[in-house]
């Protein structure tokens, strides 16, 4: 049985040589906050979701995290363990959604913070985009969303394929965590190539940077200058962040220190800027060619 029926192929292109699906408008997700978290494999998103989830969750608002990777692991500090994904439970009924509860697949962690994994295919099966596609399909079916202020989409890697580019279908504002090296900053510039493809069709805009695991930002900031982004929040390389996932909890819960007490406040800065609204950014990233040179570290 196919596992998702809502999407469709759509004209014009999102880009150049690619062929996207239109998004079935009954599966707009409605009058939450949307954000989806990008950047390199390894950088810290789910780190970073986790954080700014509990961060809108301690500003008094309903959040959601949703992870979209295969491991599922982007919930578990806040729910302290691995979370089955939405393949897992829908696999167990033999795809009949139909027959799941939300408490089969949504579980409630740090804060109230409400927590799905939405898990992925087999390896070389199958396409991510799917499985988000049919999450999003289960909480609106289960109308989880109608009460829900916040939704945050934790994004696998730097994968810029249609699949895993579906979030931004939903999503009203990216964010991209990178650190201050040539790695993060040049797969920086293909995701944001990316959501400024999927703009064109749908709402999605940049909201910005979140400088991750770096003492200095020097080369974040001038990328940012060179492309139009700007850093909405910068995180450094603390011992307790690392630590936090070894204890599978939230930094917010880790013994207080004036480092710990500096980064969380950043978190709830970060979380306060977002539900104001941040303004759309028209980035405009650089060819392959030319952000190899312009990262040309001395």
């Amino acid at each position: 049985m196919a596992l998702l029926d809502l999407e469709r192929p759509t004209v014009p292109l999102d880009g150049e040589g690619s062929l996207q699906v239109a998004l079935d408008p009954s599966m707009k997700i409605g009058t939450a906050k949307v954000f989806a978290v990008y950047g390199k494999g390894g950088i810290g998103k789910s780190t970073t979701s986790s954080n700014l989830s509990a961060a809108f969750s301690l500003l008094g608002k309903r959040v959601l995290q949703i992870g979209c990777d295969p491991k599922h692991d982007s919930t578990f500090t806040l729910t302290k363990k691995l979370m089955p994904t939405v393949i897992d439970v829908l696999e167990t009924v033999n795809f009949h959604h139909e027959e799941l509860r939300p408490e089969d697949y949504m579980f409630e962690g740090f804060n109230g913070v409400m927590c799905v994994e939405a898990g992925g295919p087999p390896a070389g099966t199958g396409c991510g985009g799917y499985v988000v596609g049919q999450t999003v399909k289960l909480l609106k079916q289960h109308h989880l969303l109608e009460e829900t202020d916040v939704v945050i989409f934790d994004v696998l890697g730097d994968v810029v394929c249609g699949g895993f580019a579906a979030p931004l279908q939903h999503a009203d504002r990216a964010l991209v965590v990178a650190a201050n090296d040539f790695d993060s900053i040049f797969a920086m510039n293909r995701i944001v190539a990316a959501i400024k493809a999927k703009s064109k069709n749908y709402d999605v805009r940049m909201a910005g940077v979140i400088a991750n695991r770096s003492a200095a930002t020097d080369e974040i900031d001038r990328f940012c200058n060179a492309t139009g982004l700007e850093t909405l929040a910068h995180f450094p390389d603390l011992d307790a962040i690392r630590r936090s996932r070894l204890k599978k909890c939230t930094l917010f819960e880790m013994d207080s220190s004036p480092e710990v007490e500096a980064a969380c406040n950043e978190y709830k800065r970060l979380g306060a800027l977002l539900w104001a609204g941040t303004r759309p950014l028209e980035a405009n990233p650089m060819k392959d060619r030319d952000i190899f040179e312009f990262l040309g570290f001395e």
